[in-house]
């Protein structure tokens, strides 16, 4: 079988999830059904779509090419436009006050910053175990395989032991400054460089940082929010992982591909050299991811309150939610 059957292993855990989803689930009607903010979708939309086709564009036409300028401008007025609508509709897409809280809105951020950093990692180190080291993909994917042995004790230990005790505060900047670390050690990758003497290592460090900035990320987003909110800011969450990802493969793709060309400018074409360029391109990506994980630890650790989260403490009080009428 080919590829592309890979792309089918998620029907078998959608079609249980579908079925349990129509036997367990219960409709609640809504008793206010607020407006949908068109204004505020069309904006959001149009505004995150114009960041990332202007970050993309730059590398093709160049970053002082009217088509560049004129994406990312419009992009930034489409988004603070959308801030003043959120402020001024009755029924907002996106309540301000979910994301003005300093622990939320700092979670928010963290797993955005997480997710385009983190694509330095499996984007263009899979471009370099394949391309430059030559290995085969499923190679590649047990080369990956250490990650998800870290990862998954660390994120239990830091949901179950750590984040109730110390709050998100210490966390979420030490992760990054763990992952921002590791995707440094990263960037000593070379033409012959090894696997167990360059990235095992460093994988490691970068697992751990995941595991530290995003179990409490995601546990601190969404909590303490009132039930008219708890939709948004869940779907916050997933915004900031898909919007995230999407600027940092145009970002450090531009980087990567700059840093090639610049690499092979003016050079004669030679194959040894061609691969040396990948390499330089990869290394810079890499650079930029650690560099966004880095000013992830400063402004995240700015950002979040020093308090404990006293709910978060195993037997600690956990003060309901007042009831609020649905908006609209």
């Amino acid at each position: 079988l080919e590829w592309r059957w890979c792309l089918y292993v998620s029907v078998l855990f959608a079609l249980p999830a579908a079925a349990a989803a129509l036997r367990l689930l219960d409709h609640a009607p809504a008793r206010n059904r607020p407006r949908l903010d068109l204004a505020g979708t069309l904006t959001a939309s149009a505004g995150l779509f114009a960041l990332v086709f202007g970050l993309a564009r730059g590398e093709s036409d160049g970053w002082g090419e009217p088509t560049t300028i004129t994406a990312l401008a419009a992009s930034g007025v489409l988004l603070v436009a959308f801030v003043a609508i959120q402020r001024t509709v009755a029924s907002p897409l996106l309540p301000l006050r979910v994301v003005l809280d300093r622990n939320r809105g700092a979670s928010f951020l963290a797993i955005g910053l997480a997710s385009a950093g983190a694509f330095g990692v499996f984007l263009f180190l899979t471009f370099y175990l394949q391309n430059v080291r030559g290995m085969n993909p499923l190679e590649t994917g047990l080369a990956f395989l250490p990650m998800s042995f870290v990862v998954a004790p660390t994120v239990a230990i830091v949901s179950t032991r750590i984040l109730p005790r110390t709050g998100p505060r210490p966390l979420i900047p030490l992760g990054m400054v763990s992952a921002a670390l590791g995707l440094a050690l990263l960037t000593g990758i070379g033409v012959d460089t090894g696997y167990a003497s360059h990235v095992l290592g460093p994988l490691v460090l970068i697992a751990v940082g995941f595991g530290f900035t995003m179990a409490p990320a995601f546990a601190t987003a969404t909590l303490g929010v009132p039930p008219r909110d708890s939709g948004v800011a869940s779907a916050m969450v997933n915004t900031s992982q898909q919007v995230g990802g999407s600027i940092g493969i145009a970002l450090l793709s531009t980087v990567a591909v700059a840093a090639t060309n610049d690499f092979l400018a003016g050079a004669a074409t030679d194959p040894q050299l061609t691969v040396q360029a990948a390499v330089e391109g990869y290394v810079a990506a890499l650079w930029w991811a650690a560099g966004i994980f880095a000013a992830g630890a400063v402004i995240c650790g700015a950002l979040l309150r020093s308090d404990a989260r006293p709910e978060l403490r195993p037997g600690g009080p956990v003060e309901p939610a007042a009831p609020e009428p649905a908006a609209g």
